[in-house]
């Protein structure tokens, strides 16, 4: 869950010519020779999170599908003037159209249009309820649905406002609409929509529906959503499946036909959690865990009818020598259990349980990148845990994301089914 910007975020996105915390280096890989699609060629595809100008450097390492870009900020003074008039989507789908690549925005907004509250829950809730704030917010949505339709030809996936449903479903239950909300007055394209979280959703998707059908639409999954969370309590497996079935009921509750489902594992490393936060490392995923969370993609997945993908997996590793549980270098486990092991079997399971892609990438500053985000090249310390490995480039994870990437579309991607 992410909740606040890291400022190596603000710094890239604060003019379209920003490259962002650094770039991933490492030897050419083919170009696809395809576009990606919703339905990605019959194969699970891989994409990371990318600062503008970043396209093409990630291309070369391996032909990914997908490159993700938060826009946030508040309404007023957000991603919009970022470039005027909201440009900013303009360039950044097309930068990703000229390597094949689908662009993937997270639109995180709505919390940092705010007032004052006591916890992230009570400020959405506010905000959900004062017409000027909604009215505000809707309009720089229907901006970015605007510059996105100016590339119909151009597929577009928006992940919306990811900790959004999460929070309300946390306060208010399976039913959204219990949630109340102030729909912009005297707009015809909400004519009849109910003042609600339900009416919320709707409002989107009119907006995307008559602005940018281009745009593919991705409602947000939290395990943490039903107040409970699997990946801490380490429940019964019947527990999980009930507790999905709650975001299920959530989900549908909102009378829109999402186009994708996002899910994530977490927004920070393991051993970020551990030595930054003293969770004495409970954040760390065993089997068992990674068995419940397949079960919960699995149910949310049946559920729902949508396709999965799995988003900002951390890049940790524990490998590499560069990964030394330090500020930029936490290890954690699960770039390695989805990419590394015999038979890419992992991998299947979770092709299986309805997921279509793995997109990577840090949810804060300090959390390990695949890219030279601390500025400190190539190193190697001393081993910990194992971590013999030394340095492949100057890549904070020690190059290991890069060459996992490189070997999956190499070897042959997993089919989907």
């Amino acid at each position: 869950m992410q909740k606040t910007l890291t400022s190596a975020l603000l710094a890239a996105v604060a003019t379209i010519a920003a490259c962002g915390g650094g770039t991933i280096t490492d030897t050419a890989s083919p170009a696809r020779t395809l576009p990606a699609t919703s339905e990605p060629a019959g194969n699970v595809e891989l994409g990371m999170a990318s600062a503008p100008g970043e396209a093409a450097t990630m291309q070369a390492v391996a032909p990914f599908a997908y490159r993700y870009q938060y826009l946030t900020g508040p309404a007023d003074s957000g991603w919009a003037i970022w470039a005027p008039d909201g440009a900013f989507v303009t360039h950044y789908i097309d930068e990703s159209a000229a390597v094949m690549m689908t662009p993937v925005f997270s639109y995180y907004v709505l919390l940092q249009s705010s007032p004052e509250g006591n916890s992230d829950e009570d400020r959405q809730a506010r905000a959900l309820n004062d017409e000027t704030i909604m009215r505000t917010y809707f309009d720089t949505l229907r901006l970015f649905f605007e510059r996105a339709g100016e590339r119909p030809a151009q597929e577009v996936i928006l992940h919306i406002e990811p900790d959004l449903w999460g929070f309300v479903q946390r306060v208010k239950g399976a039913d959204p609409t219990a949630q109340h909300v102030q729909l912009p007055s005297g707009d015809p394209l909400f004519r009849g929509l109910p003042d609600s979280l339900t009416g919320f959703a709707q409002a989107i998707a009119r907006l995307r529906d008559e602005f940018a059908p281009n745009v593919q639409l991705a409602f947000h999954a939290s395990t943490w959503a039903p107040g409970r969370d699997f990946v801490y309590d380490d429940p019964p497996d019947a527990s999980v499946v009930d507790w999905t079935t709650e975001t299920v009921q959530f989900y549908k509750g909102l009378g829109v036909d999402f186009d994708f489902v996002f899910a994530e594992f977490s927004d920070r490393d393991a051993g970020f959690k551990q030595f930054e936060y003293g969770d004495g490392g409970a954040s760390w995923f065993n089997e068992d865990d990674f068995r419940r969370h397949l079960l919960f993609v699995k149910t949310l997945h049946e559920g729902t009818g949508g396709p999965v993908i799995l988003w900002q997996i951390p890049f940790g590793n524990t490998q590499m020598r560069a990964v030394d549980n330090t500020w930029n270098h936490y290890q954690d486990n699960r770039v390695e259990w989805l990419l590394d092991n015999p038979g890419q079997q992992h991998l299947r399971d979770y092709a299986g349980a309805g997921v279509v892609a793995l997109l990577f990438g840090r949810g804060a500053d300090g959390a390990t990148d695949a890219s030279d985000a601390a500025g400190d090249g190539i190193r190697d310390p001393e081993p910990i845990n194992g971590n013999g490995r030394a340095s492949l480039s100057a890549d904070d994870d020690g190059g290991l994301f890069a060459e996992l990437a490189r070997r999956y579309y190499a070897d042959g991607p997993v089919p989907i089914r």
